[in-house]
């Protein structure tokens, strides 16, 4: 028997109606996993260019190269958080705060010989602090005097995903993304994606008579009272986000 709540959602069914309605979207979810499948396969087989492996980049001891911060590895993945100089905490990305807060544990990356690294686009001490006030614990370099060479003068994305190749003493650019590929960094979108609202995002589908979006027009998703939302946290719990900055 089929009832109807006072809450907007889906219909309320029998289990056994449900069960057949979701093993029919399972085989399109299956579907979707096995084109993803094929397009990492198409992935591995892109061509690959060349970087400068020397270039200068600035961590926790000083100066490092590029290839020191594969540290040892095979691989290395890189978000270029962006970075907004002399601004306050609350001024700077949200997008970068919310992608690059989420890469957290990094032992099976490591054990399939990949390094996680941020390679910040501002001045480290300044920078780091950032770092320090959310509480990360990843690898963080500044590449402020080297990300125009490594991104070709920015032209492709203020704020992207980069995987590199090391064979030797040669590093090798393999494929880079942007908005939303950043994605792959995330988990909070992937598990909203599995309830019955959603994002609650204005762009997103959703049946007639849904909640409103919590989000709409020119609002940002990933700001809320003037800044960035997975600062609150930080600043209920007392940490200074001061950056050292003059601004």
């Amino acid at each position: 028997m089929t009832t109807e709540t006072s809450q907007p959602g889906p219909k309320v069914v029998d289990r056994a109606t449900w069960q057949a309605e979701l093993d029919a979207l399972r085989i399109r979810e299956k579907a979707h996993t096995r084109a993803g499948d094929a397009l990492a396969a198409a992935r591995r087989r892109l061509p690959m260019v060349e970087v400068d492996a020397t270039v200068t980049l600035i961590g926790e001891d000083g100066p490092v190269t590029l290839l020191d911060v594969f540290d040892g590895r095979e691989q290395l993945v890189a978000y270029f958080h962006m970075w907004h100089t002399g601004h306050s905490a609350p001024e700077q990305c949200e997008g970068c705060t919310f992608f690059n807060g989420q890469v957290r544990e990094l032992s099976n990356l490591h054990s399939r010989d990949v390094t996680y690294a941020t390679l910040c686009q501002g001045a480290y001490d300044e920078s780091v602090r950032y770092r320090d006030f959310m509480g990360w614990d990843v690898p963080w370099y500044s590449a402020e005097a080297a990300a125009d060479g490594l991104l070709g003068d920015r032209q492709r994305s203020p704020a992207p995903l980069v995987s590199y190749l090391r064979q030797d003493d040669r590093v090798f650019e393999t494929y880079w993304t942007s908005g939303r590929g950043l994605e792959a960094m995330d988990n909070s979108y992937r598990l909203l994606d599995l309830t019955v609202y959603g994002r609650r995002e204005a762009w997103e589908e959703r049946p007639a008579g849904w909640p409103a979006p919590r989000w709409s027009g020119d609002a940002n998703p990933f700001r809320t009272g003037e800044r960035p939302i997975a600062q609150w946290s930080r600043v209920e719990a007392g940490r200074s986000d001061d950056l050292g900055s003059n601004h």
